[in-house]
């Protein structure tokens, strides 16, 4: 999964803001200073999300015409625990609700799934939730 970043050069250096994400800007001297601090951004203010009961917007593939754009990777267990989190949220069900369809003992086992940080599923698990969300794209997941 990726998100695009605009960057901007300006006399005394870099800047860029990841389009899809609110708040989600940086800064460098050098051009590849730029994009290390964009996979650093990215990664903390995803990793911030946790706590939002409101899904973030996914990437949208709009933005690769301009010019001035980057693509900028996101780690596996943070796309996945997005992506799990948001249709979650917009199919309605509680983390309670959706750790008994998956046959989860309790609701910790759950929340570890929409955690950016700690978010591993097993095989066995990725199948029942492909079955409860059957649009789950693990495609945009693992690119």
């Amino acid at each position: 999964m990726f998100y695009h970043f605009e960057f901007f050069e300006e006399e005394n250096g870099y800047w860029a803001n990841c389009i899809e994400l609110k708040g989600c800007i940086t800064q460098a001297d050098t051009f590849q200073e730029l994009e290390e601090n964009m996979k650093e951004v990215l990664d903390l203010y995803l990793d911030e999300t946790e706590i939002l009961s409101v899904p973030l917007p996914l990437p949208e593939d709009s933005f690769l015409k301009l010019s001035n754009i980057i693509k900028v990777s996101v780690e596996v267990k943070k796309a996945f625990a997005l992506n799990i989190k948001k249709m979650r949220l917009e199919k309605g069900f509680t983390q309670n609700e959706l750790a008994k369809k998956l046959g989860m003992n309790n609701i910790y086992s759950y929340q570890r799934l929409e955690s950016p940080k700690k978010a591993n599923p097993s095989l066995l698990t990725l199948n029942k939730i492909k079955k409860i969300f059957p649009e789950l794209n693990l495609d945009m997941i693992f690119t």
